[in-house]
């Protein structure tokens, strides 16, 4: 899929998709957890502003979203549209999630979602296995306890049905080769900035005199919807929506992993036969041909 004499085309295919992958999942709890800090000084709302606000300043610089979306014919602005407000919604709603809810139990939602994604591509009694063991393993690595907050339940929820949307938009995103798809996606988080504007720059501006609180702001957009959503792109232009839906349970461990990092929460052994499942599973499955 990836066209390797293009400029990302020739990176993405440099380096396994899973190696890309792994970058992302690393930064897709990192941004979140710099967020849930910034949410007492700035707003849940504002957060998000900030962070899709300073993304789609960066898509600017590195890609051509203006023109991306001058050239798109009207399947391609229908797609640009759809995944710049699922990101837009999915964004927000993860936030909104997280400022009720343990990320655990965010997380361990989002995976839900993905269960599904990962079914529909099955093909072999090795990927079913594989399946499996991923299951097991972000269940016994999570160990949920449903909490009470039915409106962090809701917010929970719509991230992870908008975070399908997001898998498949994605891919559609990258059909053509990671070029296009990073193309694609700068041009999908400038609507996303302008669907974000009316909501989230109320609590954003009144920040706007304080340079450490902008920069905090802006680092959260980088690590959360820059680097990670190119990275997704990079893989996403080489891997099968089965097989990226299916490693997307690393993200649970590497949560794991992070937290023991930043936030020197040492995991337990119940922790540690839960990364071992998932990797397991991430091991042993191939992709489809």
């Amino acid at each position: 899929m990836t066209n390797a004499n293009s400029g990302y085309g020739r990176v993405a295919a440099r380096v396994p998709p899973q190696a890309w992958f792994g970058v992302s999942a690393v930064f897709h709890y990192l941004g979140p957890s710099f967020a849930v800090l910034l949410f007492p000084a700035v707003g849940v709302l504002g957060v998000a502003w900030f962070r899709v606000a300073s993304a789609a300043a960066a898509f600017c610089l590195i890609a051509s979203p203006i023109r991306t979306l001058r050239q798109a014919d009207w399947k391609g602005r229908l797609l640009l549209v759809g995944l710049g407000l699922c990101l837009a919604v999915m964004n927000t709603s993860f936030y909104l999630a997280l400022d009720r809810l343990p990320m655990s139990l965010v997380a361990a939602m989002e995976f839900v979602g993905t269960i599904a994604v990962a079914l529909w591509g099955l093909r072999t009694g090795r990927n079913l296995i594989a399946l499996i063991l991923t299951v097991l393993g972000v269940a016994v690595l999570i160990d949920v306890k449903w909490a009470s907050d039915p409106m962090g339940l809701f917010w929970s929820a719509l991230n992870a049905l908008l975070f399908v949307g997001y898998i498949v938009l994605g891919h559609r995103a990258a059909a053509n080769g990671a070029d296009q798809g990073v193309e694609r996606l700068g041009a999908a988080m400038l609507i996303a900035f302008i669907a974000l504007m009316p909501l989230g720059f109320v609590q954003a501006v009144a920040v706007l005199d304080q340079p450490l609180l902008i920069l905090a702001g802006i680092g959260v957009g980088l690590c959360s919807s820059v680097i990670p959503y190119i990275c997704d792109q990079l893989a996403m232009s080489r891997l099968p929506r089965a097989s990226f839906a299916l490693l997307l349970a690393l993200l649970p461990a590497t949560a794991t992993v992070i937290a023991a990092i930043v936030l020197t929460q040492i995991p337990s052994f119940r922790d540690l036969v839960g990364i071992a499942l998932v990797m397991a599973g991430v091991a042993i499955h191939r992709p489809l041909r």
